[in-house]
């Protein structure tokens, strides 16, 4: 979620608080800020007005302009296809610095002197509008000619980023993100009036909608647009949000209005509905699948609160649509439908603004700016959303939160967040869920809202009261192992999965796995697909994965700790990963297409999930899921405890799956030891590269061997970073590896560096014959 300063400053005054102080303030009420960036426009680049232009006579794409920045006229030179006379632009004067190694001289272009440039938006630091200049008006202040575009707060703004729950949808817009502020500070928000001038014509002269049975709440007005062209902050703004679409007003007004205010907004051209009497008519009712939907002439324009289709005119009469759905409700929907959805879904389902009377007031007194015509009258279709109502006891809060923070105080805060308080009576209060808070569900819920506004420090901490001696044995530590790898796990993309301690005897010998004596064998299987003990995780989750891709999944990805028997029916516990297909879901930021899952990638999910291991080259393959160029043991402690490989190519065609990876690992071998600290060394680190030459056939592990043998204290850090060869090595290839020496009494000197990286060759020498490139 990105905001800014000044664009928040519209919904709370926050002018007086500094950008600093803010991000300290959300991070402590738990809207986390990511990133801040704050723009400043460069000194020396000033507002100026193009009072003339004329061709360049020797470059048909070079203008000559004369431009008025206040003090006198500068000749300038400009190559963009947009400057034109009378416009208000950005010119950065001579000597104006726009970035590194970008400073602005006088020049002559094809032989005519050149006094400044006119910049665009992204030379000034801001972000990209078009492939020309940026056209200054009004919306970010009084355009003074010779004034410096540093001195316009507006945009000089400090853009922050803040990285949401997805249950903290309520904060999924400026106007939410302010209501946080405004509660923390105890400043008031700026109430929205409305200021929209309506036509004598009314909605129901000009549109006709017919509603069957629906699950939304919606609300519509009628446009009028001759012309619509926003002002330079809305696209400013707009395009920050990463939002843009050159040329494309109607859609970028849609998005600075929804993302200010929280709510879904449509709209819908009346060229596409159908005239009866007289009337453009629309039709809302349930698509096959039991969405909402907009249709017109039995076309379907939207899937309402799910997809939205672009406006591609924008001009004559428009219908807007501000919509609400129970994001519950739509969530499960989607689940169920499996259907496509994109960023009108994320927000709905994830809980959009409800108060869409609100949201539909503030677009028509947005568009009502630039000269929209706004039509008397609405159409409704309202349900009322019974607000969940919470009994809650200050006592128990307090206890809680392990503070007991007074009562007026928790309604001040409670209030303040949009809660309304009923019948409190001593310490029993019924609270009334505001409708964007769908998150809220129990009396823990309306605990945490008061320490997040109070703030987590300014609560005392106590000795923690123990009432029974600490249990602890194998069985506990174990729990609490298992409890560690899932929630890891968890965090690095696997779901968890159990499958039956069953599987099928048949697949396990055509895939080369051991099975259970004939004569300790199941008597009475429970069907005949799972006629034997399971003596890997493996083939289950690869049937999972496989399953998955069936019902259409790009990628799949499980881990299951469980039980496993040997040949002798003797039980060990494992624990197995497997990740098959796509690495990360479809997004912009690959273009669609995301690449497949491979081994290194998949060898770090598994690391950050049950803890450091090495890999060795795996000398034995005893089944055939094992590929026999990319797998290798797991090895703790110099022992191995399990081994990683990507899935044979011929048994994913069997199960019809595309790359895939697995590994499965000895539970009691993963480690879950209390980390003990220790301190550092606060001398300055040296960083040294040996290139050496080594037999290709020789394991870097036999290399590594020999190098931590020396157990120099100095030497922290060494890995292998890059492998050369060609045909003057022969049988040879280059080795570079990167060291990392610090001392923990001194700072090391050259001829203390110079001792251990000879120290480190005389021992490659002596024990592998291995000498510099």
């Amino acid at each position: 979620m990105i905001v800014t300063k000044k664009w928040l400053e519209e919904f709370v005054n926050i002018s007086k608080i500094s950008t600093d102080e803010i991000c300290k303030t959300l991070n402590s009420i738990g809207l986390e800020v990511d990133s801040v960036e704050k723009r400043s426009v460069a000194s020396k680049v000033v507002v100026g007005k193009v009072i003339k232009k004329e061709k360049h006579p020797d470059a048909d794409k070079l203008n000559i302009c004369q431009v008025d920045i206040g003090s006198k006229v500068e000749q300038i030179v400009c190559g963009a296809s947009n400057v034109d006379e009378n416009q208000f632009v950005a010119v950065a004067t001579v000597d104006a610095v726009l970035g590194d190694d970008f400073k602005i001289k006088a020049a002559k272009l094809r032989g005519v002197e050149s006094n400044g440039m006119i910049c665009s938006s992204t030379e000034l630091g801001l972000p990209k509008l078009n492939d020309g200049i940026m056209v200054l008006d009004n919306s970010i202040g009084e355009l003074v000619l010779g004034k410096e575009l540093k001195d316009y707060p507006l945009i000089n703004d400090d853009v922050i980023e803040i990285g949401l729950t997805p249950n903290r949808g309520d904060c999924l817009s400026i106007l939410g993100v302010a209501r946080e502020l405004s509660a923390y500070y105890n400043i008031p928000l700026n109430i929205f009036e409305k200021q929209s001038n309506f036509e004598g014509l009314s909605i129901g002269q000009k549109f006709s909608i017919d509603v069957s049975k629906i699950d939304s709440n919606l609300i519509y007005k009628g446009i009028e647009i001759k012309t619509l062209k926003l002002d330079l902050l809305s696209n400013l703004r707009v395009a920050t949000i990463s939002k843009y679409k050159e040329n494309f007003d109607m859609k970028n007004s849609l998005e600075y209005a929804s993302h200010s205010i929280g709510a879904i907004l449509n709209v819908y051209n009346s060229k596409d509905a159908k005239v009866k009497n007289d009337l453009y008519s629309f039709e809302i009712k349930k698509n096959k699948n039991g969405f909402d939907s907009f249709y017109a002439n039995e076309i379907e324009l939207s899937t309402i609160g799910v997809e939205h289709k672009d406006i591609k005119d924008c001009s004559g009469d428009f219908l807007i649509e501000a919509s609400y759905q129970n994001p519950d409700y739509i969530s499960k929907l989607v689940f169920d439908k499996k259907i496509k959805t994109g960023d009108v879904f994320y927000k709905t389902s994830r809980g959009s603004n409800p108060d869409i009377e609100l949201a539909m007031d503030y677009y028509c007194d947005y568009l009502a700016k630039f000269g929209v015509t706004i039509y008397a009258g609405s159409k409704e279709f309202l349900d009322d959303f019974e607000k969940t109502t919470i009994s809650t006891n200050i006592k128990k809060i307090n206890s809680i939160i392990g503070q007991d923070i007074d009562k007026l105080e928790i309604e001040r805060v409670l209030s303040s967040l949009g809660f309304e308080i009923k019948d409190s009576v001593d310490n029993l209060v019924l609270v009334k869920v505001p409708l964007y808070r769908h998150d809220i569900k129990n009396i823990a819920d309306i605990a945490e809202e008061v320490i997040r506004m109070i703030g987590i420090d300014n609560i005392k901490s106590k000795p923690l009261a123990i009432d029974e001696v600490n249990r602890v044995n194998k069985t506990s530590k174990d729990i609490l192992k298992k409890n560690k790898i899932r929630y890891k796990a968890i965090e690095n993309g696997f779901f968890e999965t159990l499958t039956y301690v069953f599987t099928s005897k048949e697949s396990l010998l055509k895939y080369g796995f051991k099975t259970v004596k004939d004569e300790l064998e199941l008597i009475n299987p429970i069907v005949k697909e799972l006629n034997t003990y399971r003596t890997t995780l493996l083939l289950n989750l690869v049937e999972a994965c496989s399953n998955n891709f069936k019902t259409g999944a790009r990628s799949a990805s499980f881990f299951e700790i469980g039980t496993i028997f040997d040949e002798n029916r003797v039980e060990s516990k494992k624990v197995a990963f497997i990740f098959s297909g796509a690495a990360e879901q479809e997004s912009v930021l690959n273009a669609g297409k995301p690449k497949n899952i491979d081994f290194f990638s998949f060898a770090k999910k598994v690391l950050n999930s049950v803890g450091e291991f090495e890999l060795e080259t795996m000398t034995n393959i005893d089944n055939k899921f094992i590929h026999p160029y990319q797998s290798a043991n797991i090895v703790i402690d110099e022992k191995v405890v399990g081994f990683i490989s990507k899935l044979h190519p011929s048994v994913a065609t069997d199960y019809d799956l595309s790359d895939t990876f697995f590994a499965q690992i000895d539970f009691d071998a993963i480690k879950n030891e209390i980390i003990k600290v220790s301190s550092y060394s606060k001398f300055q680190t040296s960083r040294k590269d040996l290139s050496i030459i080594a037999p290709k056939n020789m394991e870097f592990k036999l290399i590594k061997d020999v190098i931590k043998s020396l157990n120099n204290p100095l030497i922290k850090q060494f890995n292998l970073i890059d492998i050369y060869s060609d045909e003057k090595l022969g049988e040879f290839e280059s080795l570079t590896i990167r060291f990392t020496l610090q001392s923990d009494d001194k700072t090391l000197e050259d001829d203390d560096i110079n001792g251990v990286m000879n120290s480190i060759l005389d021992i490659l020498k002596e024990k592998l014959n291995i000498t510099l490139r």
